[in-house]
């Protein structure tokens, strides 16, 4: 589906729950998606990443051929688009992701997959705009999309569970450079 250098992105496969399982059961991933108190065994993969049709592209990303992450990415529905402040822009994408093994963080690799799917979208879809809300705390995710081109645009109080309590987010945007011309 995308190739951007060493790094692939193709379509999840019933045969990727294994590394799903995996990398989600591994603290030091649960710490940064889903939460250290949420492991995933074979039967939550299953009913999280593979639901009947609901619109989202989840995909495997592979670096070297080796997989290493997930990523998932689909057009906002009206009530995230109220909720974001989008109800005037038909369409906006929304996107999560993630690096499931842990030898290849701090290593670029998170902002070469974050580009690679922004040029994807834009060029392959038509979207003009991307909205991703990382927890707030979560320095190194917020420099990674901050170099990808997103910017801040506003804070969400209380906005995602992770770990027993509410945590706030900050929704990010991305818009395609055409649009940027006319802001």
């Amino acid at each position: 589906m995308i190739h951007a250098g060493d790094l692939k992105i193709r379509a999840l496969s019933p045969d990727d729950a294994v590394h799903l399982v995996k990398w989600l059961s591994d603290e030091r991933v649960l710490t940064y998606y889903e939460g250290r108190d949420r492991p995933h065994d074979e039967s939550l993969v299953q009913q999280s990443f593979f639901p009947e049709d609901d619109g989202e592209t989840r995909c495997l990303i592979l670096y070297t051929d080796k997989p290493i992450g997930y990523a998932q990415f689909y057009p906002l529905d009206t009530p995230e688009k109220q909720l974001y402040g989008y109800v005037h822009d038909v369409v906006v994408y929304g996107m999560d992701q993630f690096i499931g093994e842990p030898a290849y963080w701090n290593s670029g690799i998170g902002t070469q997959l974050v580009t690679a799917i922004l040029h994807y979208l834009h060029k392959e879809k038509r979207v003009q705009k991307v909205a991703i809300d990382p927890q707030a705390w979560n320095e190194r995710a917020l420099r990674c999309y901050e170099k990808c081109g997103f910017r801040k645009v506003k804070k969400l109080p209380l906005h995602e569970w992770h770990e027993g309590s509410m945590r706030d987010c900050w929704l990010m945007e991305w818009t395609s450079p055409a649009d940027k011309t006319r802001d």
